[in-house]
């Protein structure tokens, strides 16, 4: 097996580009044009850990740096796809999509969805009902842009359905390929007992970033997340046979995603499987157990499988 090439400078050659710094001056290395799909979730001004907090007026000023930028190096047929949630100050919150908005549409971008993310689990609330959703704000550069909803239909609620009357009578109602997903994502969050745990406090879930790589670019397309974090984005786009670049400023997280891609070339990097429904307590399916990626070079395409040993309960764990 190759090794999967990690280079930490921009080096188009390379199929991982991962720059330990502030993430634009990786972005000033990056030529025009260059990259299909840029997926992220940038800090939400909360004082976490890898960010301090600042009025958000500074906040939206860092943003509009970092958005220029990534105009001007998406493809015209690529998409732009930025996740976040919401601001907080004095108990009272800020979406900070609505506020974010401006910022690519001055750039005349397209805004196909405003895809809401929900999740079960999270911090509750005493003043106001408990948040448990978030936004990716999906933008285009053009009219002619890439979509494969094909590569990530969900199963249909009712496959056997078949017209009853007309000249379709008898052939089924539905597409057999599966229906389109909707722009509700229903997901979990990474939280203690996900398989995907990290010492990040805010970590990506794998299966939300791979619908966005799977419908929005190609094999071999190059795929960017300009706040990296631990690495879901570059899991997920490598998973799926793409190169990814990404920054952060944290050390210790550009390490956890070199290991995560290390283990991911041993076979041995565990992921929620994104055919994996949620779970519910008095639900009788059978669980789907937690697959295993591995990213062998020397085959056509990486491949995600699943481990043949009986899964525990624990796994219905989110």
């Amino acid at each position: 097996m190759n090794t999967i090439r990690i280079s930490e400078k921009y080096d188009p050659q390379a199929e991982v580009v991962l720059y330990e710094g502030n993430t634009i001056e990786l972005l000033h290395m990056i030529p025009d044009g260059s990259v299909q799909l840029i997926v992220t979730s940038p800090p939400y001004n909360l004082g976490k850990s890898y960010e301090k907090r600042s009025s958000l007026q500074h906040y939206l000023d860092f943003q509009q740096q970092v958005i220029d930028e990534c105009v001007r190096i998406l493809d015209i047929r690529g998409s732009l796809c930025w996740q976040v949630g919401n601001y907080v100050e004095n108990g009272e919150i800020v979406p900070l999509d609505i506020v974010l908005y401006p910022l690519f549409a001055k750039f005349g971008l397209h805004l196909r969805n405003r895809i809401v993310w929900y999740f079960g689990h999270g911090l509750h609330s005493s003043k106001r009902f408990s948040g448990r959703y978030e936004v990716i704000l999906w933008f285009t550069k053009s009219d002619n842009y890439y979509f494969n909803l094909d590569a990530v239909r969900v199963p249909q609620k009712y496959p056997e359905k078949k017209y009853f009357k007309g000249p379709k009578k008898g052939q089924l109602s539905g597409n057999p390929l599966g229906k389109n997903p909707s722009d509700v994502w229903e997901i979990p969050n990474v939280k203690a007992n996900h398989v995907e745990k990290t010492i990040h406090p805010c970590q990506f879930p794998v299966e939300l970033v791979e619908r966005l790589v799977m419908s929005l670019s190609e094999e071999g397309d190059t795929v960017l997340d300009p706040f990296m974090g631990v690495g879901s984005t570059a899991i997920a786009a490598l998973a799926h046979n793409r190169k990814v670049i990404g920054a952060d400023i944290i050390h210790d997280y550009i390490e956890i995603t070199k290991n995560r891609i290390h283990l991911a070339e041993k076979g041995q990097l565990r992921i929620r499987p994104i055919e994996r429904d949620v779970y519910y307590p008095d639900s009788h399916s059978e669980s789907i157990p937690p697959k295993y990626v591995q990213l062998d070079k020397s085959q056509a395409q990486p491949v995600l499988f699943e481990k043949q040993s009986k899964y525990s309960p624990e796994g219905h764990k989110k």
